[in-house]
């Protein structure tokens, strides 16, 4: 199984999904590792991505969370998977044990979180950006969306029920 913890910058998903790696003593990778130094200076720069400065990130990391599955049965990512058809693609690379949990929150908590993350790339100033580009969740995608101003260990346990329940 794959855990992906998605949503936009400041909704939590580092914070959120080492703990699950750690509750489920399995491997944690950071998305915005697997970015192109390109496009970090472009999201440094305050420009948002595009589909195709994403599709070579997403590629990058979707084979290294199946590269995790099957070498250790599970995995956990922080990543934005912002579009359904991003979640798609990671789906396909991981396979059939791909789950994603967002983290939703509203403008002015997110705004007020990255105004406050010092030495991280992404500028308070794209946060509309990716709102926009956000697709909620379809009832046909294995999400489950909580609300980010719960406590991580609420939210741990929260995704704990939800993958047992299903």
């Amino acid at each position: 199984m794959a855990i992906v913890v998605m949503g936009v910058s400041g909704s939590g998903k580092s914070t959120l999904g080492a703990l699950l790696a750690r509750t489920f003593d399995c491997a944690f990778l950071e998305g915005d590792d697997f970015h192109a130094p390109d496009a970090i200076a472009k999201m440094r720069g305050g420009a948002p991505l595009t589909d195709d400065d994403r599709w070579p990130w997403l590629d990058r990391l979707g084979h290294a969370l199946a590269a995790e599955v099957a070498d250790h049965g599970c995995v956990v990512a922080a990543c934005s998977a912002l579009k359904r058809t991003y979640r798609q693609r990671l789906a396909m690379a991981i396979g059939p044990g791909a789950r994603f949990v967002l983290l939703d929150n509203d403008r002015a908590v997110l705004l007020h979180r990255l105004s406050n993350r010092p030495g991280h790339y992404m500028p308070p100033s794209l946060l509309d950006s990716q709102l926009q580009t956000l697709e909620p969740p379809r009832a046909d995608e294995p999400v489950l969306t909580l609300d980010s101003n719960t406590s991580p260990d609420r939210l741990c346990a929260a995704v704990a029920n939800w993958l047992l329940a299903t």
